[in-house]
Parts: structure tokens; sequence; C-alpha cells
């Protein structure tokens, strides 16, 4: 079974993140860097598969030198091989260029099955994984919280509103992960150790035979970033009984704030 993982690095969620002083990027000095959780729930269930029915798990993902970290700790984890895109051309990509991306190298990398967390949870677009899936015309599947591969068909419990719906695909399939799928690993020390070994190839856009005025800031460009405008505080409602507050409340309500 060939497996491959879409894997991002993302701010860890306790970061605080703060606008730099070009005003469309953000500080990344005081950063802690993580494998985004979803995709962490991609690697365990591409590594749970590899344990049942071999094969071999290669982890993919686009960044800077920074995400050697990511990808290393994935390798920690049990992956056998990573690739990176690391060119100056995909800084600013929107989700459809990083799938265009993927694709690229998808289509020289040989795979049975692609893996990927529903979402990142810096941008929270929900695209990356059906653009490929789309890009390499194979079926997509998405918030996945249980698979099973047999006959060279995966069926997929899928989370929907209210329930689950199950879903089956012959095989090449890209599903994507949704929380409750399965509980990372931690990678062990001999783990940390081998990972130092495995194969990790880097590439550029150049290298993949794509065009980089396809992505980047050739398509679409940050303009401006701003912080949300600050809430005012909250207001107790005065009043010597609870008549005179739920009456104060509900002309406070009508005449300020214009809501009834």
């Amino acid at each position: 079974m060939e497996i491959v993982v879409l894997l991002k690095q993302v701010p860890a969620t306790e970061s605080i993140v703060r606008i730099a002083d070009d005003g469309v990027s953000i500080k990344t000095d005081d950063i802690k860097w993580v494998i985004n959780p979803y995709d962490e729930l991609a690697v365990e269930e591409a590594l749970r598969i590899k344990e049942a029915q071999g094969g071999k798990v290669t982890i993919l993902s686009v960044g800077t030198d920074k995400t050697v970290e990511a990808i290393r700790t994935a390798l920690a984890m049990g992956a056998d091989e990573g690739v990176l895109i690391n060119d100056p051309q995909t800084q600013g990509c929107d989700a459809l260029g990083i799938a265009r991306i993927l694709a690229a190298v998808l289509k020289d990398i040989p795979y049975d099955l692609i893996i990927a967390g529903q979402r990142a949870v810096d941008d929270d677009n929900y695209q990356v994984g059906t653009a490929v899936a789309e890009f390499l015309s194979i079926p997509n599947i998405s918030m996945v919280i249980k698979e099973e591969i047999a006959d060279g068909k995966i069926k997929c419990h899928r989370s929907i509103e209210g329930g689950t719906v199950v879903l089956e695909a012959p095989l090449p399939v890209l599903f994507t992960t949704q929380r409750g799928l399965n509980e990372p690993r931690y990678a062990s020390l001999p783990g940390i150790m081998k990972a130092k070994k495995k194969p990790l190839d880097t590439k550029t856009l150049a290298d993949i035979g794509l065009d980089s005025s396809k992505v980047g800031d050739a398509i679409t460009k940050i303009n401006v970033m701003q912080l949300p405008p600050e809430r005012e505080g909250g207001r107790i409602v005065e009043g010597e009984t609870a008549q005179e507050k739920v009456t104060e409340l509900v002309r406070a309500l009508h005449e300020e704030a214009k809501v009834i």
C-alpha cells in the first residue's frame, strides 16, 4: 500500500499571532511551529494502515526550511520518507495554488491512498485536500472518522451534521480526517534517531515542472492584514430588584442596542 500524507506546519494554537511591520504577514520570531493537528491524525492513520497491510508512507509538504522539523517529526512517528517543496514563489500561495503544487508532485509519486487533514488550523479554508483530488481526478471523501480497506476499495464513515454517512470508493482515493478517527502516537526516542537518516527530498517549482506564474503572488496577493476591532467591555444592569433590572435591560436592548 503506497500512502501519501499531505502535511502542513502551522503555529501552535497557544501562540500569540502578531502582524509584522510590513502589514501583510505575521511575526514569526516567537511562534512555536507544529504539525497541523488534523494532519497529525492523517499521519497516524497512514501508519496504522501500513502496519495492517504493509507498504510505505510518504510525507508531502509545501513550506520553508522550517517545515523540515514537522516532516522529521512525522518520520520519527514512523513514516518512511518525506518530500518538501521549498521555493520562494510558494510564499503567499492561496489554497488553490498549494493544491496545484501538491498535485503536480503527486503525478510523479506512486500512491494508492492520499490522506490529508480536513483543514489547517491557521487559515481554516477546508479546500486543499478536495482541490488536490480534483486535480488528480480521483474520489475524495472528507471528514472521515473511520475507514476500512479491502479488495481494492475503501469504506469511510464520514461525519455530517446530526450523524454519519458511510461511503465507499475504489482506490486510489483521497480522504480527509476528522477528530475521533484516532489518537496520534508520540515519536519515540529510537524513532527520532532513525528519522535523521530517513530520506527527505527537497524540490523547487522548476523541479516539478510547474510554472511559477500559476501560483503565489502571481495569482493572489495579500493587500493588508488587520486585527479585528476591540470589543467594548460588558455592562452590568443596575436595579434594586429583579423587576427593575429586567425593565432596564429591556429598555437598553430597545433604545440603545436597537435589537428589540
